[in-house]
């Protein structure tokens, strides 16, 4: 039995196997690459441009900000559209963007607004594609190789943490800012040649795609109703607004605390880029060790540490091996975020939810680069590190109760066990709204299992398109309950019939096991009339 366990699970490195993902990590990886070198060369050229600590917090901030923006129409397109097609039209976009941003160096013109306005173009671009790229995983892989393919993502992420801003800080010693933006506009070259040659099968889903702004709705409709989303998102706030802290004002603390140049700079960078990929390489076992929300706390706690060594500490040494340890702390927190988010989406909508969390991560570090750029214009950098050091310790305790673990038992494998509606005349897709009921004759023993039950179903039906819900009991049989839901068109509702879950199969079974003995539940769907008054 134990062979059979050990023979199902795949290496770690197995997903490289597979030549279209290992194209595509490659790419990514060099693309990443020449993003963290832009990353390091718009903050440092910033810090030449203008002495306002404000400006040089709000080059993070409109790298970020995007996301914010438009990471919700970006996950609906990304589960609507042509994914190829839609990836190549984004890395066009951000060639082009930072190209424009490598002449204009070139030819000395860039100012520090124009700096700022080619890095939120940038941005958009990054923001309008993360999704995709997250979601597009799964077709790349075989189900059984998922997770060593997002840990892989994760682990050259932050190879390219680790390279890209130690090869930034060389190349603009030598040769100026400029040459970091030129590759950077030319990495991603490789990712457009990959997504050329990429033959991505057609959907086979016989439904018509969901409009676009219904798309969006339904993906918030979702990340509010689901069961384990929002506690994810309450732990991810709690973390990215105060743990932006280090982003935001390294650039400052090494130009005016250290005096140092843009060498010293990529190499803090480059240490906290090590620290995750060593982080990365043990964090299987830690994990086996220590359980998720455990893991979670005590990194944030060793990375507020952290802030609290860059906010008293100016020996290089020192400052280098706490930049270890936030490396090796935030891919901590952010792997164990990042596949709980991913094992909490079904298929269907996991481009959406996953924005939903972009939108968490990327806007806490837009708003808390703001805050903490604030602060330290008024107060100094010393106390502003403190600050968010003390934030993430009453981020701990604020968001104890917030569990990111759970989706384990979760199997959102659509379980295709609803039969289709009985018809007599089959409604126009765009007809509605739909109510269906479904009549329950509860044992008065199981009463108390039926409600806790049916409550939880009542988040289900929400989530997955109704807009209406309730229950109700007859007055002159007090055994008979009638659930009701409504959704906005019959197309929407033959949607829920392929998005219910194995999961949800499972509790309905618990519902129907609170049932009299020999009833049965009887279902009836009704569609708004059409007639001529």
């Amino acid at each position: 039995m134990q062979e059979n366990k050990t023979t199902e699970q795949p290496s770690a490195w197995q997903p490289l196997r597979n030549k279209l993902f290992m194209a595509v990590w490659l790419a990514t990886l060099a693309s990443n690459i020449g993003t963290w070198m832009h990353s390091v060369g718009a903050s440092w050229m910033m810090t030449s441009l203008s002495a306002n600590p404000m400006m040089v917090a709000l080059v993070q901030t409109v790298s970020t900000a995007p996301i914010v923006l438009f990471a919700l129409p970006a996950g609906a397109l990304a589960d609507i559209a042509d994914r190829r097609r839609y990836l190549l039209g984004t890395q066009i976009w951000m060639f082009l963007s930072a190209l424009g941003l490598s002449y204009c160096t070139l030819q000395g013109i860039t100012t520090d607004w124009l700096l700022i306005v080619f890095t939120f173009l940038l941005g958009c671009g990054s923001a309008m594609s993360m999704p995709a790229w997250s979601a597009v995983t799964p077709e790349l892989v075989p189900k059984k190789q998922l997770h060593a393919a997002i840990t892989l993502n994760g682990l050259g992420m932050n190879v390219s943490r680790a390279i890209g801003p130690a090869i930034a800080g060389y190349l603009i010693s030598l040769y100026g800012v400029a040459s970091v933006f030129f590759l950077n506009a030319f990495s991603f070259l490789a990712v457009i040649a990959v997504l050329v040659f990429w033959k991505r099968p057609s959907n086979k889903n016989t439904l018509p795609a969901e409009r676009f702004l219904a798309a969006i709705k339904s993906g918030l409709r979702y990340a509010r109703y689901s069961s384990l989303l929002p506690s994810i998102l309450m732990r991810g706030v709690a973390f990215f607004v105060c743990a932006s802290a280090l982003w935001a004002l390294l650039p400052i603390l090494v130009s005016d605390r250290l005096h140092s140049g843009a060498s010293i700079y990529g190499i803090l960078l480059a240490c906290i880029g090590v620290g995750a990929v060593a982080c990365a390489l043990v964090l299987p076992a830690i994990r086996q060790r220590i359980r998720s929300d455990n893991l979670v706390r005590l990194a944030t706690l060793i990375y507020g540490c952290t802030l609290a060594v860059l906010a008293t500490q100016n020996n290089i040494y020192l400052l280098s091996s706490a930049m270890l340890l936030a490396g090796a702390c935030w891919i901590a927190v952010m792997s164990s975020l990042q596949v709980a988010a991913q094992a909490s989406l079904p298929d269907w909508v996991r481009a959406r939810g996953l924005s939903v969390f972009m939108m968490v991560f990327m806007g806490g570090m837009a708003v808390g680069s703001l805050i903490w750029g604030y602060l330290a214009k008024r107060y100094g950098i010393e106390s502003s590190f403190l600050a968010a050091a003390g934030g993430l310790v009453l981020g701990i305790l604020g968001t104890w109760r917030y569990s990111t673990s759970g989706y384990e038992s979760v199997d959102f494998t659509p379980s295709q066990h609803w039969p289709l509606p009985i018809v007599d005349k089959a409604p126009e897709h765009d007809q509605g709204p739909v109510m269906v009921t479904i009549e329950y004759i509860v044992d008065s023993e199981k009463l108390t299992e039926f409600h806790r039950f049916i409550g939880q179903m009542q988040k289900i039906r929400k989530r997955d398109g109704a807009y209406y819900w309730d229950l109700y009991q007859n007055t002159a049989q007090a055994d008979h309950y009638i659930e009701c839901f409504m959704v906005e068109s019959w197309l929407e509702h033959l949607r829920q019939h392929d998005r219910v879950s194995v999961s949800d199969k499972a509790l309905q079974e618990k519902i129907s096991a609170c049932l009299i003995n020999g009833s049965t539940k009887t279902i009836n769907h009704y569609v708004a009339a059409r007639f001529h008054k």
